[in-house]
């Protein structure tokens, strides 16, 4: 029970401190910190917990990832469901939270709640298509990064700053466009808790970052060769 236990808080931190920062910090009166503060803070979330957590459960905080990992060889299937039921609680428990965090607020509205969406509920009203294609894209190079900077012939030491710095990267370019998902249990716990539709929107969230985690294990593996961590 160990890593799906550490699997639930980390991802539980990646929620709440990735989130939060949009919910309560990315518009604060003239000292919001805006998209590149929500960014960084997100990368940051990821690699503290990689640290902090890796060595117990491999630090996935997302089921695309762990689905991506388990197509490039590197995760059992038996703890596939385990750990997705445990990123999805953890997700679920910090929007909980933040909500209690944030509606202590006088003026309080949960509104998007850091929720993803397309079309209306597109940051940038960007469509369906434009929003699949971003997060498929997105997650399959975030898989690629994490399989590569994990890999037995990669600097040690050095993933967990690869990996944040990447998830940073991948923020900045999709926030306009999705409100940056590349993680299903992130999208599930807040659009729980949002005022909009964001919860009929929810699948996409869920397919797209899946099949792009897929595709750039694939990919990495396809690139790698035979030899492999």
């Amino acid at each position: 029970m160990n890593k799906y236990l550490a699997e639930l808080i980390g991802t539980f931190w990646l929620v709440l401190g990735g989130c939060g920062s949009a919910v309560l910090a990315a518009a604060f009166p003239q000292l919001g910190i805006g998209f590149v503060g929500v960014s960084l803070a997100f990368g940051l979330t990821v690699l503290t917990m990689a640290y902090a957590i890796g060595h117990i459960s491999g630090c996935h905080l997302n089921p695309a990832v762990s689905f991506g990992l388990w197509a490039g060889g590197r995760f059992d299937s038996k703890d596939l469901v385990p750990y997705i039921v445990a990123q999805t609680m953890g997700a679920i428990a910090a929007a909980a939270v933040l909500y209690m965090i944030a509606s202590g607020k006088p003026d309080f509205v949960a509104g998007g709640f850091a929720s993803n969406g397309f079309g209306d509920l597109s940051p940038g009203k960007y469509s369906m298509m434009s929003v699949l294609v971003c997060e498929v894209v997105l997650t399959a190079v975030f898989l690629f990064v994490i399989m590569g900077s994990t890999d037995s012939r990669a600097p040690a030491g050095f993933a967990p700053i690869a990996i944040g710095l990447c998830l940073t990267l991948i923020h900045l370019v999709s926030i306009p466009v999705s409100n940056t998902s590349v993680n299903p249990a992130r999208s599930t716990g807040v659009a729980l808790f949002a005022s909009t539709g964001a919860l009929s929107q929810l699948w996409l969230f869920w397919v797209a970052p899946i099949i792009g985690g897929i595709l750039g294990a694939v990919a990495y593996k396809a690139v790698a060769g035979s030899q492999r961590a």
